[in-house]
């Protein structure tokens, strides 16, 4: 028992979690790599089929670097819960002294940072490959860093409804993509907006809006969604 007045706090809790997340993720570093060796994949086959035609591979550079960062996101969303439900953590999640959703949001968060956060760091790179006009990077960036936390957040919950299921890989995807459909539609459309010269600022602000929306209710719905699947 934890005497009262000894529980351990939010940030406490989340600092605890957040570096058992990382020294687990180090241990299993191959696989960590491969959502940004996938991506990496992705472009350069598009690369390759678009062939020597820079023009047209300025137009789709957007499209195709959110599409590869979306996809690549897939690899790792359905074990998001599952090592955790598979070794008895989850059930004791449910018992902490702090809130399930802040739990839930502090390993979201981490897989963001984990799978995401590495692929935006190379995006330059991968936007020379595929030509992208210089002036549009700021945008795709801005794009990907609003919309990649949002597509997160809302895999977090599909990745909780699933968790009980096994083998729910293709279940996830078919679940999930829909959902992130306006992300990616926002998210590429703020650049080719500012490709032909429109103010772009609309379409992320519209991705502000969903992840600080997501940020409220995402976790809530989460944490239900895994005490729904662990009933």
């Amino acid at each position: 028992m934890i005497a009262p007045g000894t529980e351990p706090g939010l940030w406490q809790t989340a600092r605890a979690l957040a570096g058992r997340d990382l020294r687990l993720l180090w241990r299993r570093r191959g696989d960590a790599l491969q959502p940004l060796l996938f991506a990496l994949l992705v472009v350069v086959l598009f690369a390759l089929a678009l062939g020597r035609d820079p023009p047209l591979m300025a137009k789709v550079a957007a499209a195709v670097l959110w599409l590869a960062v979306l996809l690549a996101g897939q690899l790792s969303l359905d074990s998001l819960f599952r090592s955790d439900a598979e070794d008895g953590s989850l059930e004791q999640w449910l018992l902490a002294p702090v809130p399930l959703a802040w739990l839930v949001l502090v390993r979201v968060l981490v897989h963001w940072a984990t799978t995401a956060l590495p692929m935006i760091v190379v995006s330059p790179l991968l936007a020379e490959m595929l030509h992208l006009p210089h002036d549009q990077l700021p945008i795709l960036l801005a794009s990907l860093l609003l919309g990649t936390p949002l597509l997160s957040l809302i895999g977090g919950v599909v990745a909780a409804l699933t968790v009980s299921i096994r083998r729910s890989g293709i279940l996830v995807a078919l679940l999930a993509l829909p959902l992130f459909v306006p992300v990616l539609v926002f998210g590429a459309g703020s650049v080719a907006a500012a490709a032909r010269g429109q103010d772009p600022v609309g379409a992320l602000l519209l991705l502000g809006a969903g992840l600080v929306v997501a940020l409220v209710l995402a976790p809530l719905a989460t944490a239900a969604a895994i005490r729904i699947s662990l009933s």
